[in-house]
């Protein structure tokens, strides 16, 4: 038999299994999506999860997600081989690779709500899931290489273990939005429990060339007590609540991080050359609020050489707020001077010389005085006198800013640090 003669019949093959799969009721086919579950609770050594960071991993991850688009007719081949967003010039996104004997086999992006909005918000409201409060972050650009697609989710589910484990732990993250094709859907919603945004389908998604798509959401907060429910119970290579909230796979690589920043900026300004000038014409099909937007990001004369020119405009409105490249996550306490209040936990989200934002759930007036604690990096702690001055809508709790008198030690080593990064 040749070899695409074989490919039509298990072509046939899946759509049969398919059209039978939708012949059943709902909870049904979610119960068999369910018990299809064959997720590795021990990988081999040569399985490595990391953050791509090096020209070669991030080359190489791009050019997986290029094949796999073009072969899925979700873009149009490219001369350079690669497909590269702009989203991937945002410190905000995060790129993941699995790696097998050191070749990239699979890889996906964390995008985080930042100054380009997200993918999706193209085709779907997603003010109802701002509306609940919390960072969003949009899983984009999965790509698995087809040797590795039917090895039982030896990458996929590894993979999907990392961006859980780093949206909740490091990226500060509360809700995942997705867009995927309508034959994906009911995986995610059954195996992850994601929500439509709309029952109504895109036909014409154009960051997938064109093809048509379904919006979901999945809130992390509600995700281990939905995962336990439907799993209780199952075998550990079925039960995705513990494979997710408990189990630890040493293959992953979390990032070492000397400070509690929740996001990794991965581009270099020689990266940034290399991807969006050299191989690809990014920055320059950029139009001028998203070039503005990126000098707003990355400054000092090494990004000036590679960043796209601007126009030149002198006006009031062409000047935008410098945004900073490093957001934190940093768990504290805050006392306020009256001898009666008992403290009040905080997360710290922007940090400034002489100054924060944090999230609290305490009812802070402005002008009120406070101490703050925490620990920003590793046995690093800070204890700073600092005042309320303004109070404003928070993520899923109130956020307030604070202007911080005098500094410590802890607290001028670790802005040196992010100012440092930031040149």
């Amino acid at each position: 038999m040749s070899r695409s003669a074989g490919a039509r019949i298990r072509h046939r093959v899946h759509q049969g299994a398919r059209a039978l799969l939708g012949a059943l009721p709902r909870e049904l086919r979610f119960r068999f999506y369910r018990g299809m579950v064959d997720c590795p609770t021990v990988l081999d050594a040569s399985f490595e999860f990391t953050i791509a960071r090096s020209r070669e991993d991030l080359e190489a991850c791009f050019g997986l997600l290029h094949d796999a688009y073009v072969a899925s007719g979700f873009m149009r081949a490219h001369p350079s081989g690669l497909r590269v967003t702009a989203y991937h010039a945002l410190p905000t996104t995060t790129t993941l690779c699995a790696k097998v004997g050191g070749k990239a086999v699979g890889t996906l992006s964390i995008v985080r709500d930042g100054v380009f909005g997200f993918p999706l918000q193209s085709a779907f409201d997603i003010s109802a899931v701002r509306a609940k409060g919390g960072r969003i972050a949009e899983i984009s650009a999965l790509a698995v290489h087809p040797s590795f697609r039917r090895t039982g989710g030896s990458v996929l589910f590894p993979l999907m273990k990392f961006m859980y484990e780093y949206c909740t732990r490091y990226f500060d993250t509360r809700h995942l939005v997705i867009a995927v094709h309508p034959t994906r859907i009911e995986l995610y919603e059954s195996l992850l429990f994601f929500r439509r945004l709309t029952a109504k389908v895109v036909d014409k998604y154009d960051f997938a060339n064109g093809a048509p798509a379904i919006g979901a959401t999945l809130d992390l907060h509600e995700a281990p007590q939905l995962f336990a429910r439907a799993y209780d119970g199952k075998p550990a290579r079925r039960d995705l609540y513990r494979y997710f909230v408990d189990r630890q796979l040493p293959n992953i690589r979390f990032p070492a991080r000397d400070w509690n920043v929740s996001n990794d900026p991965m581009l270099t300004p020689a990266l940034a050359d290399y991807f969006f000038n050299e191989r690809t014409q990014g920055f320059a099909e950029l139009d001028e609020r998203r070039k503005r937007l990126l000098h707003s990001i990355y400054r000092g004369p090494e990004w000036a050489r590679v960043l796209p020119a601007l126009t030149e405009d002198p006006s009031p409105r062409s000047q935008l707020r410098l945004t900073p490249r490093f957001t934190f996550k940093c768990e504290g306490r805050l006392n306020a001077a009256a001898p009666a209040d008992g403290g009040h936990p905080i997360t710290i989200i922007e940090l400034s010389r002489h100054g924060f934002r944090a999230r609290t759930p305490a009812q802070l007036p402005v002008g009120t005085l406070v101490t703050a604690e925490a620990e920003l990096g590793a046995g690093r702690r800070t204890q700073v006198h600092a005042r309320v001055m303004n109070a404003g809508p928070g993520d899923d709790e109130r956020s307030y800013g604070f202007h911080v008198g005098t500094p410590d030690e802890a607290w001028l080593n670790c802005v040196a640090w992010l100012e440092e990064k930031d040149d």
